[in-house]
């Protein structure tokens, strides 16, 4: 799950971050509400957390304008102003939810998994594929019952092929989808991944298997009947 985070108090920013990806997000970061539209237009993301008190603009008008364009990523606003009509003007900018500063960052992630949760949003299902099964709220996977330990990124790119069951998943899609901007991606670096994956699967008897189609992506298919 991919998510930008926009925010510019440099202390809660990276408390935050840490915090949702030590939970199983890929974060972008941007600081102003310039840096947000350059982030929106370069990728999708499944959600957004947005902070209104930005140094250039109101994060409201990030908020409108994506809501413009028909976009309906779901977004939390975190702000510190508490005065009910702030509130209600999120709202009807097209928030999805509301959290005060100062907040709990295990209540940031819980309201986060719960927008996930709603109809079309990236999370309330298990995925399975033979003998597998993905957890997309607990984050965990099994193979016949048996945890299977992943990293982050490993159980990212699971996730990503188990949606796409016995569909080709582009190469490119899988890099959005994994890495962030900040992250430092070699040629190969899905390549590496991919390996230690399979390798994981394979050792702990998966049914089926990951294909490679040169120059297009990956396809993770179940096994033969």
């Amino acid at each position: 799950m991919r998510l930008l985070l926009i925010e510019d108090e440099t202390a809660l920013l990276d408390l935050v971050q840490r915090s949702l990806a030590r939970a199983g997000f890929t974060v972008d970061v941007a600081g102003t509400a310039e840096a947000a539209r350059d982030a929106l237009a370069a990728s999708r993301f499944d959600a957004m957390v947005l902070d209104l008190g930005l140094p250039d603009e109101d994060g409201l008008t990030v908020l409108r304008e994506l809501r413009g364009k028909r976009d309906s990523t779901p977004v939390l606003i975190l702000t510190a102003r508490d005065g009910v009509d702030d509130r209600v003007a999120g709202l009807n900018s097209g928030a999805d939810d509301y959290l005060l500063k100062p907040f709990a960052v295990d209540e940031l992630i819980a309201r986060l998994k719960a927008l996930l949760r709603r109809p079309n949003g990236a999370l309330g299902v298990v995925l399975e594929a033979g003998n597998i099964s993905f957890d997309t709220i607990g984050r965990t996977v099994t193979i016949d019952g048996r945890a299977l330990p992943l990293t982050a990124r490993e159980m990212a790119l699971l996730e990503n092929l188990l949606r796409r069951v016995g569909r080709v998943v582009p190469k490119r899609h899988l890099e959005e989808r994994i890495y962030g901007f900040d992250d430092e991606v070699t040629p190969n670096s899905l390549e590496v991944l991919l390996h230690r994956l399979r390798r994981k699967l394979t050792g702990n008897g998966f049914s089926g298997e990951i294909h490679t189609v040169r120059g297009v992506g990956y396809l993770l298919a179940e096994a033969a009947a």
